[in-house]
């Protein structure tokens, strides 16, 4: 199906005709939009702005099926109303399209998103949630809106503990045996609980014995330079994390596949050839043994420049040299012309540093785009980050555990005053993971990637105010409205008269496609977590003021309000499956 062109587009193509200018259009609480062009031609045209404004009106088709009525406002402001039949015509062609008038891309490109970065043989906490919850949506987004999306997992799976803990692995080789998991312990739960008694015990050995602490570093050189036995070694702790990251995916519903993880190892092979370019080129040079790339705007607090350590004086080598790999891989083999990096805050100035050498080193040119999505930090009620009462940083698994019961004890609660009968105790546990994952991700995507907030269970979890679970409670509702329908079925009229709720959530309805464009654009996944909230709002005044079921209306106006209620919940699934939240039918 074509797209349909939403009713701003069409209003601002007819206001533009009759202004010969572009009308400045937007929402208004003056009217359904306000044009706000006329002033500034008015200004280059030294006309009277208010005369002006007139003229434009004068100009429109006085029969007009689009604009009910225009007024001039102010020194020469246009408020524009549109007609009721305008809106539901334009809504009957949005859900006619099972894409819900979104249009693809015209010229779709391929962006490598690089999101959800854990640690290899380290458990996950709370700082990994922001980076896979926003980059799981950005995925979702991307991909609706047509664009080729790779996805890559920069684990961390490389680097000097590997030695401790593959040496110790070589002495003691039934550390990671699978024995399975205890009783009530998951799979991936046993294996961070062996990976976490392996690391515990080769510190211990590391700390207190200086020749396994000589033998360690000789094993990190082997690794490096590709032995064998030591990279079977390394795989098993890579495999046997991955059991432990699948696990903890899993409950916070995002997939994560293995062709997807390509970590710091996936560079190895490149790191050195990256350092001559480097050097040969002039982009980096030797500053006391160490391959440095210098900013003539970056220095510290001392006046001095600060430099970016492409490789080290002993010759390792840091995350830049396996940045500036990866960034010519995903050029180069992928073909990327967009290159995004859901990493957090603190790591501005890496990036900046990172894409200003690749652009000098010719990785990154005017047709390829290099952008850092930062993220703030999770906080406690208190205002600091996130942690347990003794001080540990939250491991992430027991934060998910934590709202599914909290999510749980809502459910349980709400199902007693059920209309439709009882949730039965399955489907209670079912719905608990749905709304309390739904809960912290909503939290998490509803907040500007820069800000930082509290993390808060309660108001997470709350059916009121702007949480997922508000917005999944008025899914819900609608399609135990539609249930209840009886024959009726949703049916547009355009011939009716809107109610201003009706209009208000039609106007809103008609803005889906526009706001998912401006998320796609910017990368901003709150824009479309607001637009939900204030649709399901926007949905709970038009259920309070224009009766559906009960009372019940006249035929055709009952069609016409199911018409919105169904649209609605389509509207609202969709949404928030691009932010990886469930819609449940029934809470």
């Amino acid at each position: 199906m074509a797209s349909v062109n939403s009713l701003s587009a069409s209003i601002q193509q007819r206001v533009a005709d009759a202004l010969g200018a572009d009308p400045l259009l937007r929402r208004s609480d003056r009217a359904d939009f306000q044009a706000n062009g006329v002033l500034g031609l008015a200004k280059r045209n030294k006309a009277n702005p208010r005369e002006l404004a007139a003229q434009v009106v004068e100009a429109l088709p006085a029969d007009d099926e689009l604009i009910s009525a225009v007024e001039v406002s102010g020194p020469g402001f246009l408020n524009i109303t549109v007609a009721d039949a305008a809106i539901t015509r334009t809504l009957a062609a949005r859900a006619a399209d099972d894409r819900l008038g979104v249009p693809a891309k015209a010229e779709p490109g391929t962006t490598v998103i690089d999101y959800a970065q854990p640690n290899v043989a380290k458990e996950m906490h709370v700082g990994h949630l922001r980076s896979s919850v926003i980059g799981d949506a950005l995925v979702k987004i991307l991909e609706f809106e047509g664009e080729t999306v790779i996805r890559r997992h920069h684990i961390g799976d490389w680097g000097t503990q590997f030695g401790m803990l593959i040496q110790y692995l070589v002495e003691h080789p039934h550390e990671l045996d699978h024995e399975g998991a205890d009783a009530g312990e998951e799979a991936g739960e046993a294996s961070m609980s062996r990976l976490n008694r392996l690391y515990k015990a080769s510190r211990a050995v590391f700390d207190s014995d200086e020749e396994f602490k000589t033998r360690s570093r000789k094993r990190v050189v082997d690794l490096q330079a590709g032995d064998p036995e030591t990279l079977a070694m390394w795989q098993r702790f890579v495999d046997e994390s991955k059991i432990y990251f699948n696990s903890v995916y899993d409950k916070l519903d995002i997939e994560i596949r293995d062709e997807d993880v390509v970590g710091e190892s996936g560079y190895n092979d490149m790191l050195v050839e990256t350092c001559k370019l480097l050097e040969e080129s002039g982009v980096a040079v030797r500053s006391n043994g160490a391959l440095c790339v210098f900013f003539d705007d970056i220095k510290g607090k001392d006046g001095e420049p600060v430099p970016l350590i492409v490789q080290k004086a002993d010759g390792g080598f840091g995350y830049a040299a396996t940045d500036l790999s990866a960034i010519r891989n995903r050029t180069a083999d992928l073909h990327a012309d967009t290159l995004l990096y859901v990493v957090d805050s603190r790591q501005a100035l890496h990036f900046k540093m990172v894409f200003a050498t690749a652009k000098r080193a010719g990785w990154l040119t005017d047709e390829v785009k290099a952008l850092h999505i930062p993220f703030g930090t999770l906080l406690g009620k208190d205002g600091k980050p996130y942690k347990t009462r003794s001080g540990e940083t939250f491991r992430l698994v027991d934060l998910l555990d934590e709202a599914v019961e909290r999510a749980s004890a809502v459910i349980a609660e709400k199902n007693k005053e059920g209309s439709e009968g009882a949730l039965t105790e399955e489907e209670v546990a079912d719905r608990a993971k749905e709304v309390g994952i739904g809960a912290i991700k909503y939290a998490d995507l509803s907040t500007s990637l820069g800000r930082d907030y509290v993390f808060d269970l309660d108001r997470m979890v709350s059916l009121n105010g702007d949480t997922s679970v508000y917005l999944q409670y008025a899914f819900a509702r609608i399609r135990s409205i539609l249930r209840k329908s009886g024959d009726a079925k949703p049916v547009a009229h355009p011939e009716l008269p809107l109610a201003p709720a009706e209009r208000a959530l039609g106007l809103l309805l008609d803005e889906f496609a526009e706001t998912l464009a401006g998320v796609s654009e910017t990368y901003e996944p709150h824009k479309l977590a607001s637009y939900l909230y204030a649709l399901a709002s926007a949905f709970t005044t038009f259920y309070d003021q224009c009766p559906v079921v009960k009372p019940e209306p006249a035929p055709d106006v009952k069609e016409n309000r199911l018409f919105l209620c169904d649209l609605t919940a389509r509207t609202l699934r969709q949404g928030m499956s691009l932010l990886g939240i469930r819609t449940p039918e029934r809470l």
